[in-house]
């Protein structure tokens, strides 16, 4: 047994018996499949310098992501640990500083580690003067799911003052949110497009705000409702509707219910989440079983580095493979070797979580008497502003100045590396421990 196995064992054994299990098993679902999703979706385009997406290859291939666009569950979870991370923080005494810093601490340590690699990556291809081609793709693209954790960590700093809402208005909060994105795509559709990025902020933080009332037990009520409800409504959005069928982006698709979501997405995450809730009992039961649960607590163990890497081993093939494995993207012959390529890219991953994964570890929340409140609000805009730039703009183009507008505000790497150096040393400063980093 490996060192890793030895820990998840002991982990598994000493589960708290109160633990909700199925949450653990949720947050591994979610990032394998859009880990899976991501190594399927990307394909070489003619001549081997571009990708593109199999999703605009082989179009009838989109309905399938009403099932594989699972991120809204991620989401779900994180509002269910942080209630469940807050309430137990009280008890001891501590307050929004001590949450946030332990919070974003723990995302931005393998994060940091990733990037660090990444810019190296990027200096050296500069300077040889090999940045282009597949390499400037993969420099620009193995950010890019970065996003999520940028609208992660905001949900962090803005997750006490919303289940203070939760505990005094409960259901009406997630549905005053969607009613703001309804407001949102709205304005979006009638020619105002640049209010379309506050659905970041007004959608995932609905659906962050249904894992409170996981949490306090509601939402095991509503499975059924939401899953009919939420489906009836993609169907009306997607069919009838404006939105496009994708739940993901497609190049040369006009809008993207992905990026910034849409209410279709919305509908989405409601009729995943009724669908989750549905489940909830069975997986209960199979979760009871000792090698099923010590299963999940390894794959929670290794879910964070491998969603960093899993793109960088992707590049990895299809650098090795410029015209791809099993030739054009949707032939028989591709589809076939789609088992060989999954493989190959979980291989690859595999090799990136062993060498990164000490980087990516669990620490108790602590407390410490003092901690600003101002700097933890500071430092927690600043690491999401900086991890959201740096998602869009990437690593291409490094040493040539390029920038990318973020929400209206024209950012290149090094500002928003900057930002998220200056935000964790906020988080991190005189009144904190750096020995808790």
């Amino acid at each position: 047994m490996t060192s890793a196995t030895l820990s998840a064992a002991r982990l598994a054994a000493h589960t708290p018996p109160g633990r909700d299990r199925y949450v653990d098993l949720l947050r591994v679902i979610s990032l394998g499949v859009v880990i899976a999703g991501h190594w399927l979706m990307a394909v070489p385009a003619p001549g081997g310098d571009r990708v593109t997406n199999i999703l605009a290859v082989v179009p009838a291939l989109q309905p399938l992501t009403w099932l594989f666009q699972v991120m809204p569950l991620f989401f779900l979870v994180g509002g269910f640990a942080h209630a469940t991370a807050l309430t137990s923080l009280a008890r001891r005494g501590g307050g929004y500083a001590d949450f946030v810093r332990s919070r974003i601490a723990r995302l931005l340590r393998p994060t940091a580690v990733f990037l660090g690699v990444w810019l190296a990556v990027a200096l050296g291809a500069g300077l040889a003067g090999q940045d282009h081609g597949i390499v400037r793709v993969a420099l620009r693209t193995v950010v890019q799911p970065l996003w999520f954790l940028g609208v992660y960590l905001a949900l962090i700093a803005l997750a006490p003052t919303m289940l203070r809402l939760h505990r005094r208005f409960a259901g009406w909060v997630p549905v005053t949110l969607l009613a703001a994105a309804a407001v949102v795509d709205t304005l979006r559709l009638h020619g105002y497009g640049g209010a379309a990025v506050l659905n970041l902020l007004f959608v995932w933080l609905a659906v962050h705000q249904l894992g409170y009332l996981y949490a306090d037990g509601t939402l095991q009520r509503w499975g059924g409702l939401l899953t009919g409800g939420g489906l009836a409504a993609l169907l009306a959005l997607t069919v009838l509707g404006p939105y496009p069928i994708s739940m993901v982006g497609v190049p040369g698709q006009a809008m993207s219910n992905m990026s910034p979501p849409t209410m279709a997405l919305a509908a989405h995450a409601l009729w995943l989440t009724g669908l989750a809730m549905l489940l909830r009992g069975p997986a209960t039961r199979l979760l009871a079983r000792a090698r099923v649960w010590q299963a999940v607590v390894a794959a929670n163990g290794l879910a964070m580095t491998a969603f960093l890497w899993h793109l960088s081993a992707a590049f990895a093939l299809l650098a090795a493979f410029r015209s791809g494995m099993g030739g054009p993207p949707g032939t028989l012959w591709w589809w076939l070797t789609r088992p060989l390529w999954l493989a190959a890219a979980a291989t690859i991953t595999a090799a990136f979580v062993t060498t990164f994964r000490r980087f990516d570890t669990v620490r108790p929340a602590t407390i410490l008497p003092g901690a600003s409140r101002p700097a933890a609000v500071a430092g927690g805009m600043l690491c999401t502003a900086g991890v959201l730039g740096v998602s869009a703009v990437g690593f291409g183009g490094l040493l040539e100045g390029r920038t990318v507008a973020v929400a209206g505000v024209s950012m290149n790497a090094p500002v928003a590396l900057g930002l998220m150096v200056v935000g964790a040393g906020l988080l991190r400063g005189r009144v904190f421990s750096p020995a808790q980093w």
